[in-house]
């Protein structure tokens, strides 16, 4: 008899609210920053280091616990990083509850990157959830799937950027943080309820033969399957020069939402000098809108010839003109139009790059997606730093000039994309059986445009 617990939506939806709860984390330190500034008195690089930590365990997680879900199904990785992330969020709120403001000195700094780094975990549930939602839907139905799981999950730090300065205000920075720390509880304990792994890895658990349990979990409406080995996969993407140059151009636009999503609301307060829940609505708007066109980038690059390149060109063009904007603005009136340009490039952007992964290194493309995604959204841990450099070097108007690193981004990123275009080859390849490589990876390059 086939006993399996779960159903496709009830997991997808447990996985998305994991999922939300734990991305939030992009946003923890952000709206908060100049707080710690204040009473820690840190320097505008230790801010960058400070609001960029939780993207450091959130970008190098998704590549080892990704290969996990293979062999145990999403449950047990997904529950382990919501776990550590609770144990960082924990540890924060006991640090602010017992020693904010008056004994929260600088040598307790590097408490604060750990903790940081612990609550950034959950951030590297999107990987897991993929892999996890799209072994329990058929192919016909999983664009569908993964654009939900996707999409609501990506506005999680956008909404917090907003909620959180609105918390401060009526609540307290203790309060807050015991707030979103019970709004993670309640994630992790939902997805603990209801989140199950698709009936394949269940009837395993259970001691069934492999053959024996994929023929149940066929009769039962799985169609996908761990396939290969992901290790090999990643060793042979490795060797392709074109997966470092999809890395790089993934770093630049996804790399470049984390950062900005943490970044912004330092920006706002302190070189315009508007209001918390003020710097926490316009940085909501740039995670919000850099999220939703993703589905529009998608959609494009799917119907221009050579789409792939051709939207990622089109985007870098955006996102350094928006760069450009910046980096003169003196007026927020100004700003604005660059923040949004940088969304509009940056959201395109990073659909195209999963249109391109598959054409590029189709040899191994599970392995690809596993370094560009995981190694691409380094870019939120390294990028505020360097904001944070120019602010330390140049004082106020570095706020300004630091979005140079942008343009050189978007400008270097272009040079990629235009080298991956002319050196297309004209004839792809089929992936080898032997490569590594899983078929939901093609869903979930499919979602995440």
């Amino acid at each position: 008899m086939n006993q399996f617990k779960g159903t496709p939506n009830g997991s997808l939806f447990a996985a998305t609210v994991g999922f939300g709860a734990g991305f939030a984390a992009v946003a923890l330190f952000g709206p908060t920053a100049s707080r710690f500034q204040e009473v820690m008195h840190l320097s505008p690089i230790m801010v960058g280091f400070l609001v960029s930590a939780p993207a450091l365990s959130g970008s190098l997680l998704r590549i080892p616990f990704s290969a996990w879900v293979d062999t145990t199904g999403g449950r047990k990785p997904f529950l382990v990083l919501l776990t550590l992330s609770l144990v960082g969020m924990a540890g924060l709120l006991a640090v602010i509850a017992t020693l904010y403001p008056d004994h929260l000195s600088r040598n307790l700094y590097p408490l604060l990157l750990l903790l940081g780094i612990l609550s950034g975990c959950g951030i590297a549930t999107f990987s897991v959830g993929i892999s996890q939602v799209s072994y329990w839907f058929p192919q016909r139905k999983q664009g569908r799937a993964l654009a939900i799981y996707g999409g609501a999950g990506n506005l999680a730090p956008g909404l917090f950027s907003f909620l959180l300065p609105v918390a401060l205000a009526s609540l307290g920075l203790a309060k807050s943080y015991a707030a979103w720390f019970v709004f993670l509880l309640a994630g992790t304990l939902l997805y603990a309820f209801l989140g199950r792994n698709a009936c394949f890895f269940q009837f395993l658990n259970q001691g069934i033969d492999p053959a024996e349990a994929r023929r149940r979990a066929l009769a039962n409406g799985q169609s996908l399957f761990p396939a290969g080995s992901l290790v090999q996969s990643l060793k042979v993407s490795a060797r392709a020069w074109k997966t470092w140059a999809l890395v790089w151009v993934y770093f630049t636009t996804f790399g470049g939402f984390i950062a900005l999503t943490a970044w912004l609301p330092t920006y706002w307060r302190s070189y315009f000098g508007v209001s918390a829940v003020k710097a926490g609505l316009l940085t909501a708007l740039y995670s919000v809108l850099t999220s939703a066109i993703r589905i529009g980038g998608g959609m494009l690059s799917d119907r221009l010839r050579e789409g792939g390149e051709n939207t990622a060109i089109l985007a870098l063009l955006i996102m350094a003109n928006g760069a450009i904007i910046m980096t003169s603005s003196t007026q927020l009136e100004l700003a604005l139009p660059g923040e949004i340009l940088l969304a509009i490039g940056m959201g395109v952007c990073n659909a195209a790059v999963f249109k391109l992964v598959p054409q590029e290194v189709p040899q191994a493309v599970g392995g690809a997606v596993g370094w560009v995604g995981g190694l691409g959204a380094l870019g939120g841990f390294v990028i505020p730093p360097m904001l944070g450099f120019a602010v330390h070097d140049l004082g106020q108007r570095g706020y300004a000039i630091g979005f140079i690193v942008f343009v050189f981004l978007a400008v270097s990123g272009l040079g990629v994309v235009w080298v991956l275009k002319y050196t297309r080859a004209e004839v792809i390849p089929p992936a080898r059986p032997d490569s590594g490589q899983h078929a939901e990876v093609r869903e979930e390059m499919h979602a995440a445009r």
